[in-house]
């Protein structure tokens, strides 16, 4: 209940709306679907003031089921209203799991991306309205995500938040800083960094097909790592991003014929007819090296920094699971091996 309050708050979904990153790209994932929205019923699950909703309603849906369980669905409602698409835009108040819908759906549509990704667990609830009302062979956007982990340098923030207590005023407080790491690097940090802070290529953590996942491949993910510093510098932490992508539903593809050349698959098409273009990924980054969002960069920071030397490695494995106190919690554990010393992280995304 706490979690639906918080989404009841305008200033959440000002936030959301003033991202043009974000905004955007689902905008331009709906029209460039738009031959698989035009004419269908959409189901949007968590559909907040309703904007995503709109927007497939302005791509032709005939008919789209608004769902959200905070009171904010009240002035979707208000919303649709005042855009003249009550006759197309259902607002349904109430949990996706509790919601009366009673026919199937062509496309869901959801933005249930939380930081890192995974957190606040709302993509169970996706899944939940796919396997209930999606039809066979329908549409999902988003369609993919990724996410991603990097070893990163910071030496501003380390600067700002601990060696500041060095000298504050010409007053000595480096009794402060073992409190003062504690405070600021216990539990993740939502932030943006830049390329810059990025010290080798990011390793891949997890791969989410919407079309085939299944609630309990959320409850815990492990994936290894093995990382070679391109440069000399301060290791300060780990940082987390994400990309989505907005892929139409799987098209039937044949194998390729020895004289074909590697790697290539052919779409089946009728004899005659002209080969329809190439499907176009629409992606949404949230890289530190691409346009910001409001999802930032998730990083988990290191009480006390490692000095790297170039092409050293790291090697070890991250484990991201839900916590059983609260599900929409993310419990990590990062451990790795170095300059030959094993280090253990481990935090709570809360």
């Amino acid at each position: 209940m706490a979690y639906f309050k918080a989404y009841s708050h305008i200033g959440v979904h000002e936030e959301m709306l003033k991202d043009h990153v974000r905004t955007n790209t689902y905008r331009n994932a709906i029209m460039h679907h738009k031959d698989l929205i035009s004419g269908k019923v959409v189901l949007d699950v968590g559909c907040g003031t309703g904007v995503l909703s709109i927007f497939c309603a302005f791509a032709g849906a005939t008919r789209v089921y608004a769902v959200d369980a905070s009171d904010i669905a009240l002035q979707a409602v208000e919303i649709v209203r005042e855009n003249e698409l009550s006759d197309k835009v259902i607002v349904l108040h109430g949990r996706i799991e509790d919601v009366q819908i009673e026919e199937k759906v062509d496309v869901i549509i959801s933005e249930w991306m939380g930081y890192m990704l995974l957190y606040e667990s709302m993509l169970g609830s996706v899944i939940f309205a796919r396997d209930k009302w999606l039809k066979p062979g329908g549409l999902i956007l988003p369609s993919h995500a990724s996410l991603y982990l990097a070893p990163i340098t910071n030496s501003r923030r380390y600067q700002d938040s601990i060696y500041f207590w060095r000298d504050v005023y010409g007053i000595k407080m480096s009794s402060v800083m073992p409190l003062a790491k504690q405070c600021a690097f216990m539990e993740p940090s939502v932030e943006t960094i830049s390329g810059e802070n990025v010290l080798t290529w990011p390793a891949v953590v997890a791969q989410v097909d919407c079309y085939t996942i299944q609630a309990p491949d959320l409850e815990t993910i492990t994936a290894a790592f093995k990382f070679t510093s391109m440069l000399q510098a301060p290791l300060h932490g780990f940082a987390f991003w994400f990309d989505i992508e907005f892929n139409g539903p799987v098209r039937q593809k044949v194998k390729k014929q020895a004289s074909q050349p590697l790697d290539v698959d052919m779409e089946i098409s009728s004899p005659g007819n002209k080969k329809k273009k190439q499907d176009v990924s629409i992606v949404l980054s949230t890289a530190p090296e691409d346009a910001p969002t409001h999802w930032q960069q998730t990083l988990l920071y290191l009480f006390e920094p490692i000095e790297l030397k170039k092409d050293q490695i790291m090697e070890g494995s991250v484990t991201i699971s839900q916590s059983r106190q609260h599900a929409r919690f993310l419990n990590i554990c990062l451990k790795y091996f170095t300059g030959d010393q094993w280090y253990v992280k481990e935090s709570v995304m809360r």
